[in-house]
């Protein structure tokens, strides 16, 4: 017990100092490993993603309770969630606020009735794009215009979906990567109080497909 009481004695900076990273990541800013493919070509497997906790709400640090509310995810945000439904941390995009009326035909974005614009474009070095070859195009619903994928192969539900109406204190998420995206059209709408930041750019970038060698060009690159 004295052995105890003198390490941490002769420790209390170094203590003291890790008790303050733990609480400044649980409750300002944290990174996050994206080991799914979800949200491509937006972030990439294996992306080390910086997540500003403090985007929304002000939480008391290792819990989700809300000290100050500073703002609500708004369409376009990519956005971190621990999801009761999943099981597990999820980084999707907000697709819909509280009383949007939202719909998928065949993979085409309608938000409150009105289609979304679509214009096709071109990305390369995405290994998945080698086995399920993919169309991709920039989508704008009138907020914050990104790029989605389409897997040319894919068929079934997740292409035709709605039209649903987001209750109050709830969200639909989706991935930008839309056939190949475990989202609202399987979990339902997410609480907002399961939402605990918001995704601002890439911090560092590993490739699993090329010996987790960095990815020199994502270094550092805003999520949009």
């Amino acid at each position: 017990m004295q052995r105890l009481s003198r390490l941490l004695s002769n420790n209390k900076g170094f203590l003291t100092f890790l008790l303050c990273m733990f609480m400044f990541r649980s409750a300002v800013a944290d990174w996050n490993v994206v080991p799914t493919g979800s949200m491509q070509p937006t972030i990439e497997i294996g992306d080390r993603i910086v997540v500003d906790k403090a985007a929304y709400d002000l939480r008391l640090p290792f819990t989700h309770v809300s000290l100050v509310h500073r703002a609500d995810p708004q369409r376009g945000d990519i956005v971190v969630l621990d999801s009761t439904a999943a099981g597990e941390r999820l980084v999707k995009r907000v697709i819909g606020v509280p009383g949007d009326q939202v719909a998928l035909v065949q993979n085409h974005l309608y938000v409150n009735g009105k289609a979304a614009d679509y214009r096709y474009t071109h990305v390369s070095g995405i290994r998945d794009d080698r086995e399920d070859p993919a169309l991709y195009a920039v989508e704008d619903s009138g907020s914050r215009p990104h790029t989605v994928r389409w897997s040319i192969a894919a068929q079934g539900h997740t292409r035709d979906f709605g039209p649903v109406t987001v209750p109050t204190g709830h969200y639909l998420l989706l991935g930008d990567n839309r056939d190949n995206s475990a989202d609202s059209r399987y979990f339902g709408f997410f609480p907002r109080n399961e939402i605990t930041g918001r995704a601002t750019r890439v911090a560092l970038s590993l490739d699993p497909g090329n010996h987790y060698l960095p990815r020199g060009d994502r270094w550092g690159a805003a999520l949009r």
